[in-house]
């Protein structure tokens, strides 16, 4: 019997993330059993155009954790033609990347049936997004791969023959640990890239483990599309996994996986409202002229890539939000101001 033991350290900084995001979760635990409890109480009719139910909310973080994931492994598919495909609709883009979509949406769907000590669901789960992609689909690897970002290998995986020995470690090990499932999920997730045990795929696989441990801890990581920041951090993900390679020791990646999951989870917002989507947040929080800082603030976030791309450009482009310096888009004096669209819709969610 084995009795392996994946080389990592636990940092201040690690121990420090795990307990803010175990407070986070906490928080948002809580809220989002009175959001539900509000819900049972207040009906929202179902012809209204903005009327969604929890499965609505379910689907929309589903559909941003499946295009956080693609898009890091180069698919150009947006969250839009993702739902168009969910829905069944004819989207024009490449075959493989609308395979790719529909192979997601298959897997993801079996997603709280599977077991994550399991090595044969890891295998069923592979087979499922990789079907008609790959030959060896739901088979470990017979030659050799490497870890790429980009066009630059950074890691040569070990020899093929070694997989299904390592493999089999790594799961009596992610069954017998005792360590805390935000630790152990990362550890998992870094060395299943370290082994890389299939032909391709290998990216998208550890990636939905890991929220698959995480669920498994907590339902809530069902519904928290971690992806979706890791995509906007592509290069720190691969320097991570990089650095921990050197290091033989998988601290730095653990430390990078703790702060998109710390960011992620101080981002949401219990659904409390029929449609509480990033820009109904920021209409939520908007009163008079703001700018982009007073803005982020009163969302409590940091990143601002994240928060341009997710909450300011969505509520841009849908009319909700407008500059007060429509012509000089990049002033350091544009502040941001409901439009009359915006000013209905917040008047439709209870919102001042």
């Amino acid at each position: 019997m084995s009795t392996y033991q994946p080389p990592y350290t636990i940092t201040p900084e690690i121990l420090n993330r795990v307990a803010a995001i175990s407070e986070a979760i906490g928080r948002l635990t809580v809220l989002t059993d009175q959001a539900r409890a509000l819900r049972l109480r207040a009906f929202v009719a179902p012809a209204h155009p903005c009327a969604r139910d929890i499965q609505d909310i379910h689907v929309y973080n589903r559909v941003r954790t499946i295009h956080g994931s693609l898009a890091i492994e180069g698919n150009t598919l947006s969250e839009a033609q993702i739902t168009a495909i969910l829905e069944g609709k004819r989207v024009i883009a490449p075959p493989r990347e609308v395979q790719e979509v529909k192979n997601a949406l298959a897997a993801y769907d079996r997603f709280d049936t599977w077991k994550p000590e399991s090595e044969k669901v890891l295998l069923e789960a592979h087979r499922m997004l990789m079907s008609g992609l790959i030959d060896e689909a739901g088979i470990y690897r017979h030659s050799g791969v490497g870890v790429m970002a980009g066009q630059q290998v950074i890691h040569m995986a070990p020899p093929a023959d070694r997989v299904p020995q390592l493999m089999a470690d790594l799961f009596r090990w992610l069954a017998a640990t005792n360590a805390h499932p935000l630790i152990a999920s990362s550890v998992f997730h870094y060395e299943f890239e370290f082994i890389h045990p299939f032909a391709d795929g290998n990216g998208r696989m550890g990636r939905l483990w890991q929220s698959l441990i995480l669920a498994r801890w907590n339902p809530l990581f069902a519904d928290i599309p971690v992806e979706s920041l890791i995509f906007e951090h592509q290069a720190e993900y691969y320097q991570a996994i990089q650095e921990s390679t050197q290091k033989t020791d998988s601290a730095p990646f653990i430390a990078f996986m703790l702060r998109m999951i710390l960011d992620t989870v101080t981002s949401s917002t219990p659904e409390v409202a029929p449609e509480v989507t990033p820009e109904v947040r920021l209409l939520s929080v908007l009163t008079g002229e703001m700018t982009r800082q007073q803005l982020k603030e009163a969302l409590g976030l940091k990143d601002d890539e994240h928060f341009r791309k997710a909450y300011l450009l969505p509520a841009l482009e849908a009319g909700l939000v407008e500059m007060t310096i429509p012509d000089k888009p990049r002033s350091s004096k544009q502040k941001y101001r409901l439009t009359d669209k915006g000013r209905q819709m917040m008047a439709r969610h209870g919102g001042g």
